[in-house]
């Protein structure tokens, strides 16, 4: 083999190491928002190839599972692919001063890279190459495993908030519904306190999925929750809240819009999600003012007072949604959560559910009368309540309607 056709080698091993060192370190060892390249692709990728599979499937609860598996074997093959194109890398720098055949080199490479010293070069002049390929190996090992109690401690912080929200915005969260069980079950009193502990879990949110992306894939244990429809109701929550009542809205919940809107900004550039930083109020939305009357009723139900009315209120909740909807359609094809309502349509992944309390007691069984003047909230059973057969067949009549919208692809 040609001494130039060699060193060609040499250099491409240098230039492999480096890229996939850089990796490595902006990955693990970065503290800032520096998203790996490679982490994307292959989490986007994965996102790509079980699409097909999540249309073979029937129920929403069927696809969480094959989506959960996502986030989770992304990292792996993310630390597969490191330590593959060591072995790579390694093999082509040793291959020139060796003076071996490439697939020996690779061989001891990988016998390196792994520290099993199960092959060795028997000439002389690559044995440095060795010791760095077997510290190097080490070091990226060592540093994967690190990696996960970190990951995982993370995962559980962003839950624990999400599980308390179950309660108050109902599963999948809404957010009329917080406003709504606020209202109904007379703690309109706990809503600062509410803005203010997730002004602090968006904060935290930012700080470790910016750091580690691959969170943003990590699904909650129970189906219908997730993080970007609890944070997105929590937005939902206080921008209406604001736009119905400007007078009387805790002004904590004007802090979390400003510190919710910047967490999505930041997901979104670790993303590369293209959004406008500075919308004008005016700007139109996605949601329909038909929607955003759905939400309005439900607030009715409950005998919420209104300071503006629905008309007067919309242009204010349209101006504060426009912030954040771009960034949060965006991420849903990316990351994609249940479907829920005020989200963007995806009749692919299943039916909108709307969540709903039934309170049922010794002299109201059935809970027909749920919420205040009697009407049933419709949607979804996953609350600790259960359905009659007949009300379960009248509301997959009533989602079958919402079941609209492109399919995702």
């Amino acid at each position: 083999m040609s001494d130039w056709v060699r060193i060609a080698g040499f250099l491409f091993g240098l230039v492999v190491l480096m890229a996939t060192l850089a990796n490595v370190f902006t990955t693990l060892v970065v503290p800032r928002a520096t998203s790996s390249r490679m982490l994307r692709v292959i989490s986007k990728g994965l996102v790509t190839a079980v699409r097909p599979l999540l249309r073979r499937t029937s129920t929403y609860e069927a696809k969480d599972r094959i989506m959960a598996k996502v986030g989770p074997l992304g990292m792996v093959l993310l630390f597969v692919v490191w330590l593959v194109l060591l072995v790579i890398a390694f093999g082509f720098i040793a291959w020139w001063p060796s003076g071996t055949n490439l697939a020996h080199a690779l061989a001891v490479a990988g016998s390196s890279v792994f520290t099993l010293g199960i092959a060795n070069e028997t000439g002389h002049g690559s044995e440095g190459i060795e010791f760095i390929a077997a510290g190097t190996g080490l070091l990226v090992i060592a540093l994967e495993i690190a990696y996960l109690p970190t990951l995982y401690s993370a995962f559980s912080a962003r839950e624990t908030e999400i599980t308390l929200l179950g309660t108050r915005a109902g599963i999948p969260a809404w957010g009329p519904e917080i406003l709504a069980r606020h209202h109904w079950f007379k703690t309109t009193s706990e809503l600062p306190d509410l803005f203010r502990s997730w002004e602090r879990w968006a904060a935290a949110v930012t700080e470790s999925h910016t750091n580690y992306p691959s969170l943003m894939w990590f699904r909650s244990p129970v189906p219908w929750r997730f993080w970007l429809t609890a944070m997105t109701a929590m937005l939902d929550a206080a921008a209406l809240n604001d736009a119905l009542r400007p007078a009387s809205a805790p002004g904590h919940g004007r802090v979390y819009l400003q510190m919710g809107t910047n967490c999505l900004r930041g997901l979104g550039r670790v993303l590369r999600v293209d959004f406008d930083a500075d919308p004008l109020p005016t700007t139109p939305i996605r949601l329909t003012y038909e929607e955003y009357l759905d939400g309005v009723r439900r607030l009715e139900e409950v005998g919420y007072e209104f300071e503006r009315t629905p008309e007067e209120a919309w242009p204010h909740f349209s101006g504060w949604r426009i912030n954040y909807e771009a960034i949060v359609d965006a991420l849903t094809l990316l990351v994609m959560p249940p479907p829920a309502p005020w989200f963007l349509a995806r009749p692919g992944m299943g039916a909108t559910h709307f969540p709903r309390v039934l309170n049922r007691t010794p002299d109201d069984p059935h809970a027909s009368n749920s919420a205040e003047g009697g009407d049933e909230l419709g949607g979804n059973v996953d609350e600790g309540v259960a359905a009659s057969p007949e009300r379960l067949e009248q509301e997959e009549r009533e989602l079958g309607e919402t079941d609209r919208g492109p399919t995702v692809r």
